[in-house]
């Protein structure tokens, strides 16, 4: 009974931080549309589509981090020092030039990028003024993630919460001054939006770094920047990483192809949808943190070679995802309506949206199985390669397929196309 408790108490210690710095997350997202939402359909649309391609980079930068937990996760458990901050450096190096190149390209080419997703020229226009100024955003987001994900292996997953906390105000207080142009300022509207996204994003990564540094030096240790992990480690990293770049880019990619079809079914359809995003995020961000402490938890059992304990640790995390699914599944349905009529948009857009939300809910459970399953347990014993195989096969050969063919073959309405192609999670879950 000692034993459970201990290992539910460490379980806690990192998920409900990693929780609640998501839901945290996906509430001031809340905020944000809310405010955005005063401005009409056109801008939650165009909002939602620039940030569904900016997710590509969220999604591949987050794989990167995921590939750094790993490691340092099995590291920490056999006290290699050195090859944790090894591992750490390497996959810093990673995200920053992949923030470079979607930097260079939300820059320079945001209006083609936006084309892809809408026809609709005034929706496209506001989307790409959006999009060039949240690329700025790119940089201290891959620095911030994995600065997160090595205060979480070391056990400090409540630093990241705060730098979170204090971000995420800062950007609501100034969406408000921006968005609105209040005290004295301009009313700038959505480009308002992206300018208070950039500066939290960059002050989300001060006050990570700040902590990362204190951590350290608590420790009386020295941070030691260095990539030569050798051949072998190299290979052994590529092999790692790969399947998982691939795997969470093409699924980012289906997301970005759902958002297209979406768009192209017309722009209420598209703002009903983007208005389902944050409680979405707050849903599935709820329970993240028992993905995170899977990875985490599960990594230093198999770094310290003992097998049993890492088995019968996954088999008590999935249950605590299901029953936490479950609840928040109920959760959303009994309260969809209270959340859709927050939003000053039309009656119609809130009817979709509603209807939307109880498709999600009934699917919930499943992508919150498939999120520890996959994201957390698999993954910490490096079996990269079969995730992907998985994921792959549910988004390419079920999901998009089903979503062409419900929206523009059948003809249904989102909600019915939404989850008719979310049936893809069943296809992972049973495989």
């Amino acid at each position: 009974m000692k034993q459970e408790n201990n290992f539910l108490k460490t379980v806690c210690n990192i998920a409900i931080p990693v929780a609640l710095q998501c839901m945290l997350q996906s509430s001031f997202s809340m905020v944000d549309q809310i405010m955005i939402g005063q401005l009409g359909s056109v801008s939650i649309a165009a909002v939602g589509l620039a940030g569904k391609f900016s997710s590509i980079f969220s999604v591949v930068v987050a794989a990167i981090a995921t590939v750094a937990g790993i490691m340092i996760a099995q590291y920490m458990g056999k006290q290699e020092r050195e090859e944790v901050d090894k591992s750490f450096s390497v996959n810093l190096i990673a995200a920053i030039a992949l923030a470079v190149i979607f930097t260079v390209l939300c820059v320079f080419f945001p209006q083609k990028i936006i084309g892809i997703y809408t026809e609709d020229v005034q929706t496209c226009e506001v989307a790409a003024s959006y999009l060039r100024i949240i690329a700025i955003t790119f940089l201290p987001m891959a620095g911030a993630s994995l600065l997160s994900t090595m205060l979480r292996c070391m056990e400090k997953a409540s630093l990241p919460l705060y730098a979170s906390i204090v971000a995420a105000v800062i950007n609501t207080v100034l969406n408000y001054v921006l968005i609105f142009g209040k005290f004295g300022f301009a009313q700038m509207g959505v480009e308002g939006a992206a300018i208070a996204t950039a500066i939290s994003q960059i002050a989300n990564l001060l006050f990570m770094f700040i902590a990362f540094v204190w951590c350290y030096r608590k420790e009386s240790r020295t941070f030691r920047f260095s990539t030569k992990l050798g051949k072998e480690g190299y290979r052994q990293y590529f092999v790692m990483l790969l399947p998982i770049l691939v795997t969470e880019f093409l699924w980012s990619l289906g997301e970005n192809v759902y958002a297209s079809i979406y768009g192209h079914m017309g722009t209420e359809a598209c703002a009903a949808m983007t208005l389902t995003n944050p409680i979405q995020g707050l849903m599935i961000g709820a329970l993240s943190g028992v993905s995170q402490a899977a990875g985490i938890l599960i990594g230093k059992s198999l770094g310290k070679e003992d097998y049993d304990e890492a088995y019968q640790n996954a088999k008590k995390l999935v249950r605590y995802g299901c029953v936490g699914a479950l609840i928040l599944s109920v959760a959303l349905l009994i309260l969809r309506n209270f959340y859709v009529d927050i939003y000053a948009v039309e009656e119609s857009v809130k009817n979709t949206a509603a209807n939307v939300l109880v498709a999600f809910a009934l699917i919930s459970p499943v992508k919150v199985l498939n999120m520890i399953l996959g994201g957390g347990i698999i993954r910490s014993g490096g079996k990269t390669k079969l995730v992907m195989w998985i994921d792959l096969t549910g988004t390419w050969i079920f999901g998009v397929p089903l979503g062409f063919i419900s929206a523009f073959v059948l003809g249904l309405s989102i909600p019915y196309v939404y989850f008719i192609l979310s049936l893809e999670e069943v296809i992972r879950l049973a495989i």
